[in-house]
């Protein structure tokens, strides 16, 4: 298929989460905006943060997970609902899965990261989700069949005790009054290992008041349908047993995802990204979000840091066009708000360390503002606050 030449001067977003979109939308905010194409196989946007929310009820769709079509209507940015396959960064040509060949000036690849099982045995064909829009229905119909079941004992298992796993978990037991017992397992000694102190306290609470069963030090080998096999680390000796489950969602992992770049220097698993988020050993291919968290960094994916991100890139794409300097990209860390149940929240940060309802509502109404654009955090905010007034009088 020939190279669609008209493009050679755009720039190319691949990946249309946060860190994507941003760059997008921020670029054509511009005086003078290039073409901008963005390569994104989803016909939705996913807020992340919020999608416990959109599993609860407490949210709707359109919030939560609004069409591109919405998004991209009137800023001329288009929209190729195609995946990528490769990357050839000598020609500056990207090809898409549907046999498309884009030419861009500047490229942009923010993939973002799919869920990863580590080998374990079973968990690609037994285990739940919980990682994007999609999964929502995946989630609803497995709580359904809870409910409607009358077999005894029932049993939910979440690996994974990370930001996701407890939120999810604390959501669920909520949805679901703690009709039926849920195991929480975690590999290390805590649950979320990379948070604030204060989170992690609000969150064990969270999940005490719930009576969830926590597993820490525990580590899946294999499961099935009905049961997995754990090994546990107790005062140095290694345990193994077995627990039943009516059902397992897996949130123990995941990895950046990276199309095939065609580059006989550059290996799969060794991006190298300079201080302004710059592929190294090339002038206009940037690298953001999940794949810019090496192990070796301080960085770990968030929202906050992908739109921090898509900001920088954009400015500094912006600089490379017209040949001035760029900027290097600084992380500002905003802080950390946690979703623990129905109607619940813990932050810190925003100069705030605050926990329960109240911290709920502040944790959306700063989400609304980080909602891509305005006209949409307008609307979102309008609903909510249409909600808040019926429940008040």
């Amino acid at each position: 298929m020939n190279v669609d030449s008209s493009n050679m001067d755009a720039v190319v977003v691949i990946g249309g989460g946060f860190a994507g979109l941003t760059t997008a939308l921020t670029l054509r905010k511009g005086k003078n905006p290039p073409n901008i194409i963005l390569v994104e196989p989803r016909e939705r946007f996913t807020f992340l943060p919020l999608l416990y929310e959109l599993l609860s009820g407490e949210l709707k769709a359109w919030e939560v997970a609004p069409f591109y079509s919405e998004l991209l209507g009137n800023t001329g940015i288009a929209h190729i609902q195609d995946s990528v396959e490769s990357i050839d960064m000598q020609k500056k040509i990207v090809k898409t899965v549907s046999g498309k060949k884009i030419s861009y000036a500047q490229l942009v690849v923010a993939t973002g990261s799919k869920p990863y099982s580590f080998g374990v045995q079973g968990v690609q064909e037994f285990a739940f989700r919980f990682h994007q829009f999609e999964d929502i229905t995946k989630i609803r119909g497995l709580i359904a069949e809870f409910k409607k079941s009358s077999e005894q004992p029932k049993c939910l298992s979440i690996v994974g005790a990370g930001p996701t796993g407890v939120e999810l978990t604390c959501k669920i037991a909520d949805i679901t009054k703690n009709s039926f017992e849920i195991n929480l397992i975690e590999r290390g000694d805590c649950i979320l290992a990379n948070s604030k102190s204060f989170n992690q306290e609000q969150a064990l609470k969270a999940l005490k008041r719930r009576k969830i069963n926590l597993f820490l030090n525990t580590e899946i080998i294999e499961m099935n349908k009905d049961q997995a096999k754990y090994q546990s680390v107790v005062e140095g000796d290694i345990q193994y047993f077995v627990l039943n489950h009516t059902s397992l969602i897996w949130t123990a992992g995941s990895k950046p995802f990276l199309p095939r770049l065609i580059d006989k220097e550059l290996q799969h698993n060794d991006l190298m990204i300079d201080s302004c988020l710059r592929l190294r050993g090339s002038k206009d291919v940037f690298v953001l979000g999940d794949l810019s968290c090496r192990k070796d960094s301080d960085l770990y994916p968030s929202a906050q840091l992908a739109i921090q991100q898509g900001n920088n890139a954009a400015f500094n794409i912006e600089s490379v066009r017209k040949g001035e300097s760029m900027k290097p990209f600084s992380f500002i860390d905003q802080g950390e708000m946690l979703s623990i149940g129905l109607g619940e929240a813990t932050i810190t940060g925003l100069g705030l360390t605050i926990a329960g309802r109240t911290a709920f509502n502040i944790r959306r109404l700063a989400y609304l503002t980080k909602l891509p654009r305005l006209s949409l955090g307008i609307r979102s905010g309008g609903s909510w606050l249409i909600d808040l007034s019926d429940k008040i009088f």
